[in-house]
């Protein structure tokens, strides 16, 4: 398989998107943020929140649109990379997004759930290239922890 990154690229990738990775984001329960069971990092769901406030709150296709959904399961994946990086030290130790689950908090009549999950989606394929691409899952849902919009959980290899 052909890397697609060297060394720092991922991180150089979100310096040139203006996105700087901010401190983990602690669990909000009785649970830790990630369990590794080499060569496989599973996160714990995380929602859109900057500096610990949760950003968007409310049902997607009532409250928030479909493109503030996407705004904010980008937002997830943003916090995602941060534990990761957290984690692994440097981001080129990424092989592979393996899955991704995405909880969207919806109006029932809303059924553009892959719209809002590709705003997680298409960083990871922005920042680590083909290694980005991965399965998944859109699951819209009643509710959130604190009514946050959406809420990603990953798995992750690494080297």
């Amino acid at each position: 398989m052909v890397k697609v990154h060297g060394h720092g690229q991922a991180e150089a990738k979100l310096e040139e998107l203006n996105i700087l990775l901010d401190s983990p984001p602690k669990p909000s329960g009785n649970y830790v943020p990630y369990t590794i069971l080499p060569p496989l990092i599973y996160l714990s769901g995380v929602t859109p929140k900057v500096g610990g406030v949760l950003q968007y709150k409310g049902k997607v296709g009532q409250e928030l649109s479909k493109e503030e959904g996407y705004q904010a399961a980008r937002q997830c994946m943003i916090n995602q990379l941060s534990t990761l990086k957290s984690v692994l030290g440097d981001l080129s130790r990424v092989t592979g997004i393996v899955k991704m689950e995405g909880f969207i908090h919806v109006d029932p009549q809303f059924c553009d759930l892959p719209y809002v999950l590709n705003g997680a989606s298409d960083l990871l394929v922005e920042v680590f290239g083909d290694k980005g691409l991965h399965a998944r899952s859109a699951i819209g849902v009643a509710s959130l922890p604190g009514g946050a919009a959406v809420e990603v959980e990953l798995i992750v290899s690494y080297e």
